[in-house]
């Protein structure tokens, strides 16, 4: 959480010191909302019975989107990029390795439980805001897909008895996509992200097929 923090300080600082900065000229080609960071609570859906979330699952994600607008006031166009997430998930799905098998199963009388998902990401955005050239605040609405690539997945879980740590987890469905939708004011933009491909492939708990999808809602703020 207390990275969450410095990464929420550190955009607003930034945001609020390019408010600040005054040209003598007016840019009429002007670039807007060019590197985004989002701060956001995970959710996830299509859970099987028994298998729930019990704690804070927090992510984050940072990148550059090229800015590309199509009309001579600016504010309609789209937006192409690159970032890197990272999300966190606790919950109750015990995920661990036996020789070369991962095993799934319930976990129960824990301490901790959790799996953590590295990846780069590449958003496309649809891009309305009825910004100009001399307001640095508006109303924006994008809305978009987004293509992930898992670059890594890990799990952790303790009880009183063991501590165990999983990595290189190859049941991860490796290429993620899904919809996003970011809108507000200034500063402020509500942001949502919805999976359209489970996180796993081929894993069957209890003899039914895990189709778990995440779901993304917080907070991303836009610099530049």
């Amino acid at each position: 959480m207390k990275k969450h923090f410095v990464l929420i300080y550190l955009c607003l600082f930034f945001t609020s010191m390019n408010g600040q900065v005054k040209n003598d000229t007016i840019d009429l080609k002007y670039l807007e909302d060019q590197i985004y960071l989002s701060l956001t609570y995970n959710l996830l859906f299509k859970l099987p019975t028994k298998i729930s979330q019990n704690g804070f699952s927090g992510g984050a994600s940072i990148g550059f989107i090229k800015d590309i607008p199509f009309n001579e006031d600016r504010n309609i166009g789209v937006g192409l990029g690159i970032g890197y997430s990272y999300n966190t998930y606790i919950q109750n799905l015990k995920i661990n390795r036996n020789n070369n098998n991962v095993l799934f199963e319930i976990a129960e009388n824990y301490k901790t439980n959790r799996f953590g998902i590295s990846a780069i990401e590449f958003p496309f955005e649809l891009r309305w805001r009825n910004s100009t050239p001399e307001k640095y605040k508006f109303w924006r609405v994008y809305t978009g897909v987004k293509l992930s690539y898992i670059l890594s997945a890990k799990t952790y879980f303790s009880d009183i008895n063991q501590t165990l740590r999983t990595k290189n987890i190859d049941t991860f469905n490796r290429l993620q996509y899904g919809v996003t939708l970011a809108t507000g004011y200034s500063t402020w933009n509500l942001y949502v992200y919805y999976g359209l491909r489970p996180l796993f492939k081929d894993v069957l708990l209890n003899g039914d097929e895990l189709d778990i999808i995440d779901v993304n809602v917080g907070l991303r703020f836009y610099i530049m």
